[in-house]
Protein backbone atom coordinates (compact mmCIF):
# COMPACT_ATOMS: atom_id res chain seq x y z
CA UNK A 1 0.00 0.00 0.00
CA UNK A 2 1.23 3.47 -0.84
CA UNK A 3 1.38 6.14 1.83
CA UNK A 4 -1.26 8.78 1.14
CA UNK A 5 -1.75 10.26 4.62
CA UNK A 6 0.43 13.11 5.86
CA UNK A 7 1.65 13.66 9.41
CA UNK A 8 -1.11 16.00 10.63
CA UNK A 9 -3.85 13.91 9.00
CA UNK A 10 -2.32 10.78 10.53
CA UNK A 11 -2.19 12.21 14.07
CA UNK A 12 -5.77 13.48 13.84
CA UNK A 13 -7.02 10.08 12.66
CA UNK A 14 -5.24 8.28 15.50
CA UNK A 15 -6.56 10.78 18.06
CA UNK A 16 -10.16 10.60 16.80
CA UNK A 17 -9.99 6.81 16.62
CA UNK A 18 -8.73 6.45 20.19
CA UNK A 19 -11.32 8.91 21.52
CA UNK A 20 -14.21 7.13 19.75
CA UNK A 21 -13.06 3.70 20.96
CA UNK A 22 -12.67 4.98 24.53
CA UNK A 23 -16.14 6.54 24.44
CA UNK A 24 -17.64 3.29 23.11
CA UNK A 25 -15.82 1.25 25.77
CA UNK A 26 -17.17 3.45 28.56
CA UNK A 27 -20.70 3.47 27.17
CA UNK A 28 -20.72 7.21 26.45
CA UNK A 29 -21.71 6.58 22.84
CA UNK A 30 -23.46 3.68 21.16
CA UNK A 31 -22.08 0.88 19.03
CA UNK A 32 -21.02 3.30 16.31
CA UNK A 33 -18.13 4.44 18.53
CA UNK A 34 -16.40 1.18 17.69
CA UNK A 35 -16.08 2.51 14.14
CA UNK A 36 -13.17 4.45 15.60
CA UNK A 37 -11.06 1.45 14.65
CA UNK A 38 -11.25 2.64 11.01
CA UNK A 39 -9.49 6.00 11.45
CA UNK A 40 -7.14 4.43 14.01
CA UNK A 41 -6.08 1.69 11.60
CA UNK A 42 -5.72 4.01 8.60
CA UNK A 43 -3.67 6.39 10.74
CA UNK A 44 -1.37 3.64 11.96
CA UNK A 45 -0.67 2.29 8.46
CA UNK A 46 -0.58 5.78 6.84
CA UNK A 47 -2.80 4.66 4.00
CA UNK A 48 -6.47 5.30 3.33
CA UNK A 49 -8.34 3.21 0.73
CA UNK A 50 -10.89 6.00 0.17
CA UNK A 51 -8.06 8.46 -0.58
CA UNK A 52 -6.64 5.96 -3.10
CA UNK A 53 -9.96 5.63 -4.89
CA UNK A 54 -10.47 9.41 -5.00
CA UNK A 55 -6.84 10.14 -5.93
CA UNK A 56 -6.27 12.27 -2.82
CA UNK A 57 -3.00 12.44 -0.90
CA UNK A 58 -2.04 14.55 2.11
CA UNK A 59 1.41 12.98 2.22
CA UNK A 60 4.14 15.42 1.13
CA UNK A 61 6.34 12.64 -0.24
CA UNK A 62 6.14 12.01 -3.96
CA UNK A 63 6.13 8.33 -4.97
CA UNK A 64 9.27 7.21 -6.81
CA UNK A 65 8.74 6.11 -10.45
Amino acid sequence: MKRNIGTIDRMLRILVGVILIAMAATGTVGWWGWLGFIPLLTGLVSSCPAYSILGVSTCPLKPKP
